[in-house]
């Protein structure tokens, strides 16, 4: 089969395949510029997700030490609380016959009282006084002349009281023997 073209023809086909070069080369633009796009929100996307994974990991960091120091702020309150407990029953059950308190004088006056002299002796240092250079043998010397002084009480049951623990030695009265 032997088919005639025109010049007609052949212009209208040039036409036809201009139109579809240019209708391409638009597609091709248009294809172009969505993988563009799509290339920049898939860097945005991961560079949102990279953040985002970095502040997790701080969260996380974070999270783990405030773990830990709720972990020892609880193990440290329940210690507190067993001497609380132990404080309490001490103090439900009373003085025992024969128990001991120190009391720290300055100058003759209470200052405090303490369980213990080592107690007192320590309790000093904090006011400023050093170990040893305040506290001196108080002798015959009155009380209200020695820095500090420690005297120690004794609960006497009977009395339903404290006594000192050491009483000076009676003197005679205006020279008996």
């Amino acid at each position: 089969m032997i088919r005639i073209i025109t010049r007609a023809r052949i212009a209208q086909l040039e036409d036809a395949a201009r139109a579809a070069r240019e209708h391409a080369r638009q597609a091709s633009g248009a294809a172009n510029e969505a993988f563009g796009q799509h290339v920049r929100e898939l860097y945005a996307v991961t560079d949102r997700a990279e953040r985002a994974e970095a502040s997790a990991s701080e969260a996380g960091a974070f999270l783990a030490r405030a773990v830990e120091e709720l972990s020892a702020a609880q193990q440290e309150l329940l210690l507190k609380d067993i001497e609380i407990r132990r404080l309490r029953g001490e103090l439900n059950r009373g003085p025992r016959e024969g128990e001991t308190l120190t009391v720290l004088m300055r100058y003759g006056e209470p200052h405090t009282v303490y369980a213990s002299r080592e107690d007192a002796y320590a309790d000093t240092a904090t006011h400023g006084a050093a170990p040893g250079s305040v506290w001196v043998p108080s002798g015959e010397r009155p009380a209200a002349e020695c820095t500090w002084r420690c005297e120690a009480f004794i609960y006497d049951a009977a009395s339903n009281g404290f006594r000192r623990a050491y009483m000076p030695p009676a003197k005679p009265v205006g020279g008996a023997a």
